[in-house]
């Protein structure tokens, strides 16, 4: 089985394995709730929208603000 897009296009975006993990699990989160809220049937699960987001750059991980 083929990984689409390919693990070093990912690790290209984002270097660390486990960030890379965090930042497309909380992205499939969101575009499961936004085509919840909005109604739309998805076509590919969000998982896979969510990996590629990260391969084409949309999808960059941000640092959370420390109190």
């Amino acid at each position: 089985m083929m990984l689409k897009p390919a693990m070093n296009e990912l690790l290209a975006q984002i270097p660390s394995r486990y960030m890379l993990v965090n930042v497309v699990a909380q992205r499939a989160r969101q575009i499961a709730s936004e085509a919840e809220e909005e109604g739309i049937s998805l076509e590919d699960k969000p998982v896979s929208l969510a990996l590629r987001e990260v391969a084409e750059g949309k999808c960059i991980p941000h640092a959370e603000d420390e109190e």
